[in-house]
């Protein structure tokens, strides 16, 4: 949400009046935008710096006092002095901070805050000011500086009725803290003491009481307000709404004649763009808005609120009017009339495309994007001759575990409506199974796994090498040993019966493997819907199911398909097939950390790998292309596109990542496994592959 929050003061967020972050000698710490910090220390001794002055100028930094937000959705303020006695005005703001960390942030300025206290939750009854708040400046998405015509300043101090700043952050995912940083994001203001002919000020037009509803493809929230003091000049926009927004437009209505200020994608940095400069807004006129969002891809109605599961439909306007007329903040909730917004310019509804470009540009604001996964051509040197690829797992000597099915086929025919496979009779696969391949020449240097399996799925590997395998036909979890005598160490599940207790599974598809611990956990599967924990020698520990930041949309796994370890962090993730999408977990309790869900997937994520440096990913859904994906796990960033140079993917089953940039992909569909790799050792966290097909 994007007006200070709190359910009790929703409409108190709709009048606080914008107030400004300025802050004298007291500067706050930080986490730059550009780097985490890694030392609290030195995050707090950043908020000591002076504020530089001379006779007419002074730059003030406010930032957050080194805070840790205990939970997801958490709405923290911190409080400043404005650093003058006189009458000052801001000129200029420049943004500490990154999408990363944070959802948004908001400066209000006011007389008296609520709290005296280094920074306090302003996302409860609390709130910002005890009198009335005026918003001064907003940030989201990594949108970049915003600086003031000349001769344009917020008036603070003396004669504003602004003596304090209050800065709100929105802290969307608490999970970006789990390395134990401390935040110190917040802005930069650059004021002056010269008078300024003009005063700026916000316009806020802001839909309350919109309901977006599931699968529906569009819905509009309009706005709209008759104008009622003196002229205003709109010099900036900004657009605001959560991840459904699609476009948000504003117009002055004169005549019965519909102006364009300002028209943007919400998914697009979230800065302040520049407004129609043809357009002003005097006694008489409409002021009006409309956010259009789509429903597709949820299950439940959507509303208004302030979590960044909720929605939001937000315009600003900046303007500047005359400094003897100034009014600093207005605001406008209502909804207008129908008949008002059948004459709305059709352009209101016309979604703004996000190219790949801009999602790169705005996603890798602060990454490298210097290398690229291209695909090794002519790897292997020879033919494998593999059946369907159904799984890639490394060894300890970082040589590439291929799992494949040999000649059999899960097909249409292969199991009955119990889940209970119907081939049984055609016996095991004879050829081996798994293969052990240099990754350098693909060349094979040893196999197994001989008549031991009928439909072979995932496959891991353990500290001493031995492979963690599940047979979807056998319904079960194999410990096989690597010395290539076939022999079976320990199997889990009951052979050929499906079931949802603790000792049978149904049609399982992958293990993970906690080194340290001799852990495994178990994704269950395509009958199933639930991770299950057990020890080394197989003793059940626990289960769960999907998580979710908000326990009223919990939405069940649909194919836990690919699961991951990830040893520097302790959590395991899944990706959850039929949602489009990963989740993580804490590995020792289960419990939530975060989602990774994007529109670029296309609709089905199969597969996922992990290096502490980086992630990729597949995507195939109607249209879309399959492709792999390279994703930053702290920021979730799309850091990498890839997809092979001369075949197409067919059926990308699974892909492992060897930890020197070489990513290798199973595909099931051209019974081949591909190469990519990159000279760059860029940070690589994760791979997943996203697509669509009926059943493998």
């Amino acid at each position: 949400m994007e007006v200070p929050v709190s359910f009790v003061l929703v409409l108190a967020f709709i009048c606080i009046s914008h107030s400004l972050e300025l802050q004298n000698a007291l500067d706050r710490l930080k986490r730059s935008q550009e780097h985490v910090v890694s030392d609290p220390s030195d995050c707090v001794s950043r908020t000591r710096q002076p504020v530089s002055a001379n006779p007419h100028n002074l730059s003030v930094d406010i930032r957050m006092p080194a805070v840790v937000p205990a939970a997801s959705d958490t709405y923290l303020c911190t409080a400043f002095s404005v650093p003058t006695s006189q009458d000052a005005y801001i000129v200029d703001f420049r943004p500490h901070a990154s999408m990363d960390t944070v959802h948004h942030m908001l400066l209000f300025g006011c007389l008296t805050p609520v709290s005296t206290s280094s920074y306090w939750d302003c996302g409860s009854v609390q709130g910002t000011c005890e009198d009335e708040a005026s918003i001064m400046y907003a940030w989201a998405r990594n949108a970049p500086p915003t600086k003031l015509p000349k001769d344009v300043g917020f008036k603070v101090g003396r004669s504003s009725g602004i003596s304090h700043f209050v800065l709100q952050i929105h802290y969307g995912d608490v999970s970006a803290f789990r390395d134990h940083h401390r935040d110190c994001s917040g802005l930069t203001l650059q004021m002056t003491s010269k008078p300024q002919p003009f005063i700026a000020g916000i316009y806020l037009l802001m839909s309350v009481d919109t309901v977006i509803l599931p699968g529906k493809k569009e819905t509009n929230a309009d706005m709209a307000c008759d104008y009622s003091s003196y002229p205003i000049y709109p010099f900036a926009f900004r657009t605001h709404t959560h991840h459904l927004g699609k476009v948000v437009s504003g117009y002055r209505i004169r005549g019965g004649k519909w102006s364009l200020i300002g028209r943007q994608s919400p998914q697009l940095p979230q800065a302040f763009y520049p407004a129609n400069k043809d357009v002003s807004v005097k006694y008489g006129d409409t002021i009006a808005g409309r956010c259009v969002f789509t429903g597709e891809g949820r299950t439940s109605k959507t509303y208004i609120g302030a979590t960044s599961a909720d929605e939001m439909c937000n315009f600003y306007i900046m303007y500047y009017m005359d400094s003897r007329h100034a009014v600093p903040y207005m605001t406008c909730m209502e909804p207008g009339s129908k008949e008002l917004f059948q004459h709305i310019p059709d352009e209101a509804n016309m979604p703004i495309a996000v190219s790949p470009a801009d999602i790169h540009s705005m996603m890798h604001m602060r990454h490298s994007t210097d290398y690229h996964l291209e695909q090794v051509v002519g790897w292997p040197l020879d033919s494998l001759q593999v059946g369907q690829v159904s799984g890639l797992a490394l060894d300890s000597d970082s040589n590439l575990v291929i799992f494949h099915r040999g000649d059999h086929h899960w097909g249409a025919d292969s199991f009955n409506s119990q889940a209970r496979y119907q081939q049984r009779s055609v016996g095991p696969i004879q050829q081996s199974t798994i293969l052990v391949v240099d990754p350098t020449k693909g060349t094979i240097l040893k196999a197994s796994g001989r008549d031991m399996f009928y439909l072979p799925h995932g496959i891991t590997t353990d500290k001493n090498n031995n492979y963690w395998v599940t047979d979807v036909a056998l319904h079960q979890v194999v410990k096989v040993s690597s010395d290539g005598r076939d022999r079976t160490v320990l199997a889990l599940g009951e052979a050929f019966t499906p079931g949802s207790d603790s000792s049978h599974f149904c049609q399982p598809t992958d293990v993970a493997v906690d080194g340290d611990t001799g852990n495994i956990f178990v994704s269950d599967g395509y009958c199933n819907a639930r991770i299950l924990k057990f020890s080394a020698d197989g003793r059940y520990l626990s289960e769960w199911g999907a998580g979710s930041s908000d326990r009223r949309r919990r939405i069940p796994f649909r194919i836990p398909h690919s699961l991951v370890f990830l040893p520097d962090r302790q959590e395991v993730c899944v990706a959850d097939r039929e949602n489009g999408r990963i989740q993580c977990f804490i590995a020792q309790t289960g419990e939530f950390v975060k989602e990774i869900k994007k529109e670029e997937f296309g609709g089905e994520v199969f597969a996922i790998t992990y290096s502490p440096a980086g992630v990729n990913g597949k995507s195939t859904f109607g249209s879309t292309p399959l492709r792999g994906f390279v994703i930053d796990y702290s920021t979730l960033d799309i850091l990498d596109i890839f997809k092979p140079e001369e075949k197409e993917f067919k059926m990308p089953h699974d892909m492992v990542e060897r930890g020197d940039g070489c990513v290798f992909v199973g595909d099931a569909g051209s019974k081949s496994v591909f190469k990519f790799t990159t000279e760059s050792k860029h940070s690589l966290i994760k791979t997943m592959i996203n697509w669509h097909y009926y059943n493998f």
